[in-house]
Formats: C-alpha cells, sequence, structure tokens
C-alpha cells in the first residue's frame, strides 16, 4: 500500500468542525460513528436524518416546517424538504457582525481592496432595489459578462435575494460564445464590465459588451462597472460597432449600489432556482444546468465546513472564473463565514509564483489552484514554501483535472509537509465535489482520501456490478441535494435523463473512470468516454499525462484512442514542447519508456507528434473527445464549438492530422 504523504495530528482531529458535527450527531441521532468511514456510511445509508441534521446543525432557517428531508428518493426526481421556503442570502448575510472583511480583491495592476461585510449588506441590498425598481423578481433572470470581481459576489447575491434566478461567464467569452450561454435565458438586467486584466493586458470589452446587449432583446436593465479606465498602454479593444440595437436602460455600477435599502430576502421553496451554470459546450449549445436555492446551500454548508474546514476565521482563495462552477463554490465560502478573495488576472503574471504571493498577501487558509498550475510551478523551479510566508495556509485545493502522484509529493515537499493536499473531483452538474479531502483523514499522493459525505458514490463495471481496487464507472446510486432541478428548455426532463440515467437506470453514471481502493480513497484516471481501450484494456488518459509532462522536454500532452472503421485503433500522443527541447528519436524514445515503465508497456503511442499547443475548454479541460471525433472524421463544425475553446486556430490543426 502507499504511504500517506500526510497524516493528521491530534490537534487536527480533535479542532476539526468535522469532529464537533460528529460528536453533535451521536447526541441528536443515537448513533455510534468511530470514525470517518461509518460516519460517510451512515450519511448515505440514511440521508434523510444526515440532511436532516445538516440542516440544524448550521440553523438553516425557513419560516415554515420544512418537513421530510427526503419526501421521495426516486433517481431523477428526488424531492428535498418540500414545506421548506428558503433563500441562500439569507444563510450567507447572517454574518454582517463579523470583524474580518468578507471580501478581498486583488488584480494584476490594481490596488487590493477589502469589503466588509456590512458592506456587502450594503450593497446587496441597494442593487437589490435597483433591479426591483426596473421590475425585476422572482423567476426574472439577472446575467453577468463580467470578471471575478466583488461586484460579481454582489450582484449574483442581489440577483437571489429577489428569487430571481443568476447566470454568468467570463470576459474571456466572445460575445458569440457569451449569447449562446446568457442568450438562451432571455434574461431582463446585464451587469457588465469594460474589460478585464490577464498576462500584463487590459482587454477592453466594449464592442463585446455592445453585441451581448444587442443578442439580449428583452433587457430592461444594463449595469456597467467601470474596471479599466483609461487602459494602461498596451491595452487593446475594438471600436463599439454602430447601428447595433441597445435595449433598456444602462446604469453605472456606483449609482446601482448607491444608498441603503433594508435587504429582505425572499423565501423561496427549497428547489426554486438559484442559478444557472452551463456545461463546458464544446459540442452543440452549452447546456444550461439549474440549481435550487435549499440543495446548493446544504450541499455546500456540508462541503465548505466539514470536508474543507472553512469557517469563520478562514480566508478562501480559489483561483477560477465566473464561467467556471469553482466561482460559485468560492463563494460559497460566505455561507460559513469566511472571507473570500476575487482575483482578476494571470496566474503565472508577473511571475510563475503569482499564486503563492497572493496566497501569502491575503494570508489564505485554502488555496486552490489546478494540476496544470502545480506542475507549472514545479517545472520552474518555484519553492512556495521558502520563498513567500505561507504561515496561514492550513490547505491547498487541487481541481480541474487529475493531479498526479509525483505534483502531490512536489506540494509536499515544496508548500510543506504539514499542508494537506485536498484534491477534489466533482463536476459542474452537481456545482460540488463526490470525493476529496478531509481534515480527519490521511492524504495519499495521487488519490482523494474519501467520498464525500451524503454521496453515496461506487465504482461500477460494465454489468453494473461494484468493483474495488479495479477501474469502474464513478456511480452515485442514491440522490444529492445539489443535483439538478432540471436542464433550461427541458421541460420533459428527456435531456437530462438521457445525460446521466441511459446507461444505469435509476443511478447517476458522471463520466468518470474511477477507483476505489482497499482503504477507501478514490483515484480517477479521467473521463470515459475517452478512455484508453487497447486490446480489452482500459486506461485513463490522466495516467498517461502524469507519467508524460513529469518530462522536463514536455510542457503539456493530449492522448487519444481513435477507433477507426473495419476494428482499427489507432492511439496517438500530441506534445507540446517547453521552450528550446526538440522531438528527436532520443526523446521519443523516453517519451515510450515512461509510458512503458510507469503506465503500461500496452499503452505505448503508436505516434508521438509535436504540437502547436493543446486545446482545452475555457475552464481549462483539454479537448480530448471532440478531437477525437475530429480524428475519426467528423466535420469540424459539427464536433466542436470555436467559441467555447481557448485557442481555436488549433482546431484546423488538430483535423488536419486525422490519419
Amino acid at each position: 500500500m502507499v504511504e500517506p504523504q500526510w497524516v493528521p495530528s491530534g490537534e487536527d482531529v480533535e479542532e476539526a468542525r468535522l469532529t464537533d458535527f460528529t460528536s453533535w450527531v451521536q447526541g441528536r441521532c443515537g448513533v455510534t460513528l468511530a470514525d470517518y468511514q461509518a460516519l460517510w456510511r451512515w450519511s448515505v445509508d440514511d440521508l434523510d436524518d444526515f440532511w436532516q441534521a445538516v440542516w440544524e446543525y448550521f440553523e438553516v432557517q425557513s419560516p415554515t416546517p420544512p418537513g421530510a428531508a427526503l419526501a421521495d428518493d426516486s433517481m431523477p426526481g428526488a424531492r428535498w424538504f418540500p414545506d421548506a421556503r428558503v433563500n441562500y442570502v439569507r444563510q450567507a448575510l447572517r454574518h454582517e457582525t463579523r470583524l474580518h472583511p468578507a471580501i478581498r480583491s486583488s488584480g494584476e495592476d490594481t490596488a487590493d481592496v477589502e469589503m466588509s461585510w456590512a458592506e456587502l449588506r450594503r450593497q446587496v441590498g441597494a442593487l437589490a432595489a435597483t433591479l426591483k425598481a426596473h421590475g425585476i423578481g422572482v423567476g426574472d433572470r439577472v446575467v453577468g459578462y463580467l470578471p471575478n470581481v466583488p461586484e460579481a459576489v454582489v450582484a449574483f447575491l442581489a440577483t437571489a435575494s429577489l428569487g430571481a434566478v443568476w447566470a454568468a461567464c467570463g470576459q474571456d467569452y466572445s460575445a458569440t460564445a457569451a449569447l449562446g450561454r446568457l442568450g438562451q435565458l432571455d434574461p431582463a438586467a446585464l451587469i457588465v464590465a469594460d474589460g478585464y486584466r490577464f498576462g500584463g493586458r487590459a482587454h477592453r470589452r466594449d464592442a463585446e459588451v455592445a453585441r451581448v446587449r444587442a443578442g439580449l432583446p428583452n433587457l430592461r436593465l444594463t449595469v456597467r462597472i467601470e474596471r479599466l479606465g483609461d487602459a494602461a498602454p498596451g491595452g487593446e479593444g475594438e471600436a463599439v460597432p454602430e447601428g447595433l440595437a441597445q435595449p433598456g436602460a444602462v446604469m453605472c455600477w456606483a449609482e446601482a449600489v448607491a444608498g441603503d435599502a433594508a435587504i429582505d430576502p425572499v423565501d423561496v421553496p427549497f428547489d426554486h432556482p438559484l442559478w444557472v451554470v452551463f456545461s463546458s459546450g464544446t459540442t452543440g449549445l452549452p447546456k444550461g444546468i439549474v440549481h435550487g436555492h435549499g440543495g446548493v446551500m446544504l450541499e455546500h454548508l456540508k462541503s465548505l465546513a466539514l470536508q474543507n474546514d472553512i469557517g469563520p476565521t478562514d480566508t478562501f482563495f480559489w483561483y477560477t472564473s465566473p464561467s467556471w462552477m469553482m466561482w460559485n463554490y468560492q463563494v460559497a465560502a460566505l455561507l460559513v463565514g469566511a472571507t473570500i478573495v476575487c482575483y482578476d488576472g494571470s496566474p503565472a503574471y508577473p511571475a510563475p509564483d503569482t499564486l503563492w504571493e497572493l496566497a501569502s498577501r491575503h494570508r489564505a487558509t485554502m488555496l486552490g489552484t489546478s494540476p496544470g498550475y502545480v506542475l507549472a510551478c514545479a517545472k520552474a523551479g518555484v519553492v512556495p514554501g521558502a520563498d513567500h510566508d505561507l504561515g496561514a495556509l492550513r490547505a491547498v485545493g487541487i481541481t480541474g483535472s487529475s493531479l498526479p502522484a509525483s505534483s502531490s509529493l512536489w506540494l509536499a515537499e515544496n508548500v510543506g509537509a504539514s499542508v494537506p493536499v485536498f484534491s477534489i473531483s466533482g463536476g459542474t452538474d452537481v456545482v460540488t465535489a463526490f470525493a476529496g479531502g478531509v481534515r480527519t483523514v490521511p492524504v495519499w499522493p495521487g488519490e482523494l482520501s474519501v467520498p464525500y459525505l451524503g454521496v453515496a458514490l461506487d465504482a461500477y463495471d460494465e454489468q453494473g456490478r461494484p468493483v474495488r481496487d479495479d477501474v469502474g464507472e464513478l456511480v452515485v446510486t442514491r440522490p444529492m441535494p445539489s443535483m439538478p432541478v432540471r436542464f433550461w428548455n427541458d421541460d420533459d426532463g428527456e435531456k437530462y435523463r438521457a445525460a446521466y440515467f441511459d446507461v444505469y437506470p435509476g443511478v447517476w453514471r458522471h463520466g468518470d473512470w474511477i477507483t476505489i481502493t482497499d482503504h477507501g480513497s478514490v483515484v480517477v484516471h479521467g473521463r470515459s468516454d475517452s478512455t484508453l481501450n487497447r486490446n480489452g484494456v482500459r486506461m485513463g488518459s490522466a495516467d498517461i499525462y502524469q507519467a508524460v509532462e513529469a518530462l522536463p522536454e514536455v510542457a503539456e500532452a493530449l492522448v487519444l484512442g481513435v477507433e477507426q472503421p473495419g476494428g482499427g485503433y489507432w492511439m496517438p500522443l500530441f506534445v507540446l514542447l517547453a521552450d528550446g527541447a526538440v522531438l528527436d528519436d532520443a526523446l521519443r524514445e523516453r517519451i515510450s519508456a515512461a509510458i512503458r515503465n510507469d503506465v503500461s508497456p500496452r499503452h505505448v503511442p503508436d505516434a508521438i507528434i509535436e504540437a502547436p499547443g493543446i486545446p482545452h475548454t475555457r475552464t481549462g479541460k483539454k479537448l480530448e473527445v471532440p478531437v477525437k471525433r475530429l480524428m475519426q472524421g467528423a466535420d469540424a463544425d459539427r464536433v466542436v464549438d470555436r467559441s467555447a475553446v481557448d485557442s481555436p486556430e488549433l482546431i484546423a490543426w488538430y483535423a488536419a492530422r486525422r490519419p
């Protein structure tokens, strides 16, 4: 068995919020829960009692008795707390007397700013009053086209307080890509910024904002945030197109949040829509995934407080964008009274260790980032623990793709052996994690320590049988409160059922390959729809990347398993080389040897091809499935929405490499 890289101390266990919750549950429910695995088993065997306990422990408020926690456990179609009336904002803004700030923010070329809880509440109330004055209320949609700034948090909370529905995307999306998402909702109000900063450049978005407004004909109000002013030299932008219809009134942000207005969150049914988050959208129109107030609130209270051990004395900093569900997840730290950090900029500008410098500056107790950023820091020779004061840091969070064991060990060696690495895996679909870390359980390199509480996680073989210490499909066998209420424009639920329940009826199939180990941890191997299946031996792409991207000559890689007509199978590996590296026969052999020795001799690629870049979704996921379909001869315009790709110019290059 692999040795753990971090083991909780007695103090860790004693002071963990989870320990207090466990003791409270044992007294309330008359159960004996000896360790985390016993608590998890109880939480999934008795969902009704578990979620009722979460409700009571966190003192969730409802003017009416909430009723049974789980009134109907059908999947899909579960009904939670059918008599409850709730509002996410009531829980999030109950901490206004805290002395520490609610939000800290930074930008590449802007001064750090703090917002107190009282000021957050004032701005939310004022903006809610402005929205209400323009006829916006329960069920209306308010959308954001803006960077990760405090104003985005205020806009979301003001929207939710009215019972209106929020959705957003970052300004790195073109107007076409933004409208492909936000335009589906027919919004009544739009919150925008004049631009954003990234990589030392000011990116003006006036023209794109105008196009977005023109594509939303039923807008009643646009609120504009001035971020750039007179952009610094090197800023970019284009002239605002003439002749575009610009519906609705326009206000500046300062005017929209001026004055004081009492905030009185509207109590709505438990499953009333809180926000719509969108799938990556690389093929076809992005799916609008609707989550409810109550389900999100309970799930995030559990995840932030019990799994991540975040509370009122913590500062929670996850590098993210409003386009990604991790923005929603970070905002949720307000539910437990923590300070959140908003950052508008590149994680690697002006230096590769920028996120570590920000974590030090803001005294972050949890920093969240991606495996790609960790690998880039390792290759750049960054030593965060020595170069920055990370004395406040209690955990590093990782998501976006699988974290290789080597990167996990690098974090232990270069950040600090006393800082656990809480790698998590979940999805936009449930806007949370299925598995991750917890303060009371060891961390094993390359593994997610535990399934999350209330998540009936399992691994199934092709016949729907549970498997252990072997690769299987990630499934969830019982409902979670943050499973989607529905998809937008899917009134009969057909698309929703097809997305998750078509393979194992009544069981959620997420689309990831995992292994559940003999000590209860979870290893994620990558997407099951891009699995490498050579001669009947299945392998996740993450295993290949772990071996190949550890080589100093390889900046990034993309591996595909391409089924061909007549039963053929072609497995190419595309590599983006580090500066100065040359893909000669010697490097090809080192790459092949790394896969042969560290992964599997059956999965040495048929071809190793130098690529000018690796395409990703705008939330950082490699485009394995769309590129695989290109290699199988599909038309690029049918399988890839270029507006949803970070480097759309790469699509033609890959299409030209099909066998």
